[in-house]
C-alpha cells in the first residue's frame, strides 16, 4: 500500500515509516498540516495516518478539508495524545475512520492500517466531481448546478483528464497525448478545445473552474476549496 504519514514528531514519523516500510509499504511524509493536505489531495494514497496536533493546520482541519472540500474518501487513521471520549468523537465527526491514542504499539497500528486499506479497496466510484460539476463516466452525463452540459468527444476526454487530476496541473503534452495519441494536432487545437470547454462549463456559471498555468498546462479546481 501507499501510505501518507502526517506527523510533526520526527521520531514518531521515522519509527512508523521504518516499521511500515519493513512490511512492504511505500510511505510518504509531511511534517505539518498544510503540506499534508496538499500531498493528500494531489496523490492517491491507500491510507493516511494523521496526527491531530500539527503546526500550520491541525489534523482535524486537514481531515475536514479532505472530506468536505477536496471530497477525498481515503481512509484516515488519526493519532493523538488526547484520549477523552469527546476528543475521539470530534475526530470521527471530522471524517476519521479510526483513532489511536499515543503511545501505541506499532504492530497494532500496522494491523489497523491493513484493515483500513482493505476497506478502501472497494469498487471505485465512476462519478468524478469538482466543486458543483459532476461527470458520470458510465453515462457520459456532465452536470453543473443541476444543468446538463453537452460536450463533444474531445471535450469529454479533456474534462475527464482535468477532473481526474484535480487540483493538480495537467501539462499541454499530457492533454494532447490523452486526446490525440501519437498523431498530435497543430499547435492551436488544444487551446481551441480548452476554450470550448470553458464556454460550456465555466462561462454560464459564477465560479470558473479551469485555470491556465502559462507555459505549462491547465488544471481544474474549486477556487474556494484548495490553496492555490
Amino acid at each position: 500500500m501507499r501510505i501518507l504519514v502526517i506527523e510533526d514528531n520526527s521520531d514518531i514519523a521515522a519509527n512508523v515509516g521504518d516499521f511500515l516500510a519493513d512490511k512492504g509499504h511505500v510511505v510518504d511524509f509531511a511534517g505539518d498540516g498544510v503540506t499534508g493536505l496538499h500531498l493528500a489531495v494531489v496523490n492517491d494514497f491507500d491510507v493516511i495516518v494523521l496526527d491531530i496536533g500539527l503546526p500550520g493546520m491541525d489534523g482535524l482541519e486537514v481531515c475536514r478539508k479532505l472530506r468536505q472540500d477536496a471530497r477525498r474518501q481515503t481512509p484516515i487513521l488519526m493519532l493523538t495524545a488526547r484520549d477523552a471520549l469527546e476528543n475521539k468523537l470530534t475526530g470521527f465527526d471530522a471524517g476519521a475512520d479510526d483513532y489511536m491514542v499515543k503511545p501505541f504499539a506499532l504492530q497494532e497500528l500496522s494491523a489497523r492500517i491493513e484493515v483500513l486499506g482493505r476497506r478502501g479497496k472497494g469498487p471505485k466510484s465512476r462519478l468524478l466531481q469538482v466543486a458543483d460539476l459532476t461527470f458520470n463516466l458510465d453515462t457520459l452525463v456532465v452536470v453543473r448546478e443541476g444543468k446538463s452540459i453537452q460536450l463533444n468527444p474531445i471535450g469529454l476526454k479533456l474534462l475527464q483528464a482535468l477532473m481526474e487530476a484535480s487540483p493538480a496541473v495537467v501539462t499541454r503534452q499530457d492533454l494532447e497525448t490523452r486526446v490525440w495519441g501519437e498523431e498530435l494536432p497543430d499547435s492551436d487545437s488544444l487551446r481551441v478545445h480548452i476554450h470550448g470547454l470553458r464556454v460550456a462549463i465555466d462561462k454560464p456559471f459564477e465560479k470558473p473552474l479551469i485555470q491556465t498555468r502559462h507555459g505549462i498546462g491547465y488544471r481544474m479546481v474549486d477556487p474556494d476549496a484548495v490553496p492555490a
